[in-house]
């Protein structure tokens, strides 16, 4: 049996990875800076047409050095495969880092150094593909990717560009007492059923039939995709492709909590049992 691996980075964006902002351009009083930075998901062949822009990685991409894997990555994986995008898609966030602290991410989206650098990654990825739809995931995403449309090399991109609702909305916008969780998902499903058209619009040939299936009030298990092997760094085991939370922040206070992840590998992936 053979599985299929993300073989890392080509140039141009070897270059990229070889050359990445550290501490002294993300500050750690609003990244976690000390796990690393997590670069991309997806084709890096010139194969990609569409590009999805996140926001920041969270504990299972920390884990499994790849963007858009957990929630938030499952229910994306699964709007693309409702696009018929099972491979040809590239991904990367607004942030290298996991962000840090109340309001960091608004703080920070238009420092210079940050946004040179992803810039430079917005710029390769859509130079080197034929990228004919943009999917910016919630308002950073969003005001990242408009600064960069800004610049002489993002003026000239002539694809389309879908403001989407962030994935993980219903779960932080219910949590703040904003919106009930029911209502904040039937929001987010209804923009993201609004989108679906014109991007298919814009896609002549999509991996596979786009479903044509549109989301209901709330997702169901047929709405989320497992991430693909293609995706992820050899020899990651296949459990942490699914949508259990298989990592998690531990901690007594702050400081420990930010510093430690426990993983636990689920009780069906345990060979010996």
């Amino acid at each position: 049996m053979t599985t299929d691996f993300c073989p890392g980075y080509p140039a141009p964006y070897d270059a990229l990875v070889a050359d990445y902002p550290d501490v002294s351009v993300y500050p750690a009083d609003g990244f976690r800076v000390e796990w690393g930075p997590i670069f991309h998901r997806g084709r890096l062949d010139g194969s990609a047409s569409v590009l999805v822009l996140g926001q920041d990685p969270a504990v299972l991409e920390t884990v499994s050095r790849r963007i858009l894997v957990g929630t938030a990555g499952q229910r994306t994986q699964g709007l693309l495969t409702k696009l018929g995008m099972t491979r040809s898609y590239t991904m990367v966030n607004t942030y290298l880092y996991s962000v840090w602290g109340q309001g960091a991410a608004d703080r920070h989206v238009d420092d210079p150094l940050i946004a040179a650098y992803r810039e430079r990654w917005l710029t390769a990825l859509i130079g080197h593909n034929d990228i004919r739809a943009v999917l910016t995931l919630g308002t950073l995403a969003a005001t990242a990717f408009a600064a960069w449309r800004a610049t002489a090399d993002g003026a000239a991109f002539t694809g389309h560009h879908a403001a989407l609702i962030h994935p993980t909305y219903p779960e932080s916008a219910s949590a703040t007492g904003q919106i009930a969780k029911a209502e904040a998902t039937k929001r987010l499903l209804d923009n993201w059923n609004a989108a679906i058209p014109a991007v298919s619009a814009v896609i002549p040939t999509p991996d596979q039939p786009p479903t044509g299936v549109p989301y209901g009030d709330d997702f169901t298990a047929a709405d989320l995709t497992p991430i693909p092997a293609g995706d992820l760094p050899a020899g990651l085991p296949a459990w942490m492709r699914g949508a259990r939370s298989w990592a998690v922040r531990t901690g007594a206070d702050p400081d420990t909590k930010r510093a430690t992840i426990t993983a636990t590998v689920p009780p069906d992936a345990r060979p010996w049992m």
